[in-house]
């Protein structure tokens, strides 16, 4: 894994790196603490990026907008001290998977990075309430302040259950839909995770994405509510 961290404090760059290690073992990081050092460090091969508002160079949000332009199909992440829910809405809209204030902790961090890197999207808490409708499909909370969520509004045009099964699609991202297919086979979380190659952890995370999706409490609601849709598309 490669990930790019940008901010232009060096003591915020290694304790950011020192909690994604946690990741996996053998994480390439790459260092930049200007917008010239970002621009020239960015690659296509990056797995992540991690980048400050504030640094020298910048000029508000343009050098996000020049490396989405450079590298679309990097997932980029915005870790900024700003928690004016403004700000947090103009980066969001500009494409980013992710707005962490840096008044959060270090775990609050490393839960919305791995939910970033399995295909969703982070918006903290105070933000929810500004975003515009159909940004955001589902929540998850976590642990304290965290909020965990997956972006994209239900697809439109047909009816009955293909319409259901769309809006399902658009508030699940595919690992997720594994991760229901597995449970809706009776496997505990350990199994779910070791059948996907991820985390028990990560595995929670998602649960609780889908549980928000699904609008349902638990797991028994979650198999049920997905048998219903099953049983809707072979009608």
């Amino acid at each position: 894994m490669k990930i790019l961290i940008a901010d232009d404090h060096r003591l915020v760059i290694e304790a950011v790196k020192a909690k994604l290690s946690e990741l996996e073992p053998g994480i390439e990081f790459v260092l930049a603490m200007s917008v010239d050092e970002l621009l020239a460090g960015a690659t296509d091969d990056l797995d992540l990026a991690l980048i400050d508002l504030n640094m020298p160079g910048a000029d508000g949000q343009a050098h996000i907008d020049e490396i989405r332009k450079r590298h679309p199909a990097v997932p980029v992440i915005v870790l900024s001290g700003y928690e004016d829910p403004a700000i947090m809405r103009s980066a969001l809209e500009r494409g980013v998977l992710g707005f962490i204030p840096k008044a959060y902790s270090p775990d609050v961090m490393l839960s919305a990075v791995r939910l970033v890197l399995a295909g969703g999207v982070y918006v903290p808490p105070m933000m929810l309430t500004a975003l515009p409708p159909g940004m955001v499909a589902g929540m998850a909370p976590q642990a304290g302040a965290e909020a965990l969520v997956r972006g994209g509004a239900a697809g439109g045009g047909n009816s009955g259950g293909t319409q259901t099964l769309e809006h399902l699609r658009s508030v699940l991202t595919e690992r997720q839909v594994e991760v229901l297919q597995l449970l809706s086979q009776g496997k505990p979380n350990k199994l779910i995770g070791r059948s996907l190659g991820i985390s028990e952890g990560t595995v929670k995370i998602h649960l609780a994405a889908i549980f928000r999706a699904l609008n349902v409490r638990n797991r028994t609601e979650a198999v049920v509510a997905a048998q219903a849709l099953t049983e809707a598309q072979q009608a």
